[in-house]
């Protein structure tokens, strides 16, 4: 089996007239922590969301576990074990955070109500212990709506968990968060590595979360790969500096 889980080679994306990603290569480890970071607007999302079968690219390849994917849709590479989070939660607040936990189970063509009907008890015993590792077991039952945003994103993450990914890409994940939370949640990140073996690819812009949680960073600048190396080298490359640490 091969090291690397995601290969991204030549990947190009534009928008209308605006080129999103240019000629985008790298790799991400299989069993590793992987970071992106660059500027507002130098086309990380992008990149995930071409990775996850969001946007068709425009030309270039992507292959998990050596599959080439770029023409697939999203819930095909999801089946394959790649999954996303994002910036902004996508929760059901009116359900309770059980149910959030049961409903993002692959239940195919169901209605939500119908597909909350056909989870068994072990189904809900996984739930409950994936909600007590994100540290949200004693509100269980309250509205996920009813959630702090940090509290959500924490949910969120736990629900990407309930499908047993092999690889998560996380949309920036302390956004938004309660700085007393951070520590736990990059935490939570690292023991989800260890324990679970998920391959972890994470948009921070957090340069503390990301020295500390990435083992290899990739830096985008304007839609192209600007540098990448661990985060000792990152800190140092002065063309990351000039465009984008310099402002940190």
């Amino acid at each position: 089996m091969s090291d690397v889980i995601i290969d991204v080679q030549n990947v190009s994306k534009a928008f209308g007239g605006v080129k999103a990603n240019t000629d985008v290569s790298m790799q991400v480890r299989r069993g590793g922590i992987t970071g992106l970071i660059g500027p507002n607007g130098s086309g990380k999302t992008t990149l995930f969301n071409s990775i996850v079968g969001y946007h068709p690219i425009d030309g270039g390849s992507i292959r998990f576990e050596g599959q080439e994917i770029s023409r697939m849709k999203v819930q095909q590479i999801a089946r394959l074990g790649l999954l996303r989070t994002f910036q902004q939660t996508r929760i059901y607040g009116a359900m309770n955070c059980v149910e959030n936990m049961l409903i993002s189970l692959p239940h195919r063509k169901m209605s939500l109500w119908d597909a909350l009907k056909t989870n068994t008890r072990e189904d809900y015993e996984k739930a409950d212990q994936l909600l007590d590792f994100v540290g949200l077991y004693e509100k269980r039952y309250l509205m996920s709506g009813d959630l702090s945003f940090g509290q959500q994103k924490l949910l969120e993450f736990a629900m990407a968990l309930m499908n047993e990914p092999t690889c998560l890409l996380l949309d920036e994940p302390t956004a938004g968060i309660n700085p007393t939370l951070i520590n736990g949640l990059i935490d939570r990140l690292k023991r989800a590595n260890e324990e679970f073996g998920i391959t972890l690819f994470v948009i921070e812009h957090n340069m503390r979360v990301i020295m500390n949680l990435a083992e290899s960073i990739y830096c985008l600048a304007h839609g192209q790969m600007l540098a990448h190396g661990s985060p000792d080298d990152i800190q140092n490359n002065q063309d990351v500096i000039d465009a984008y640490l310099g402002a940190h």
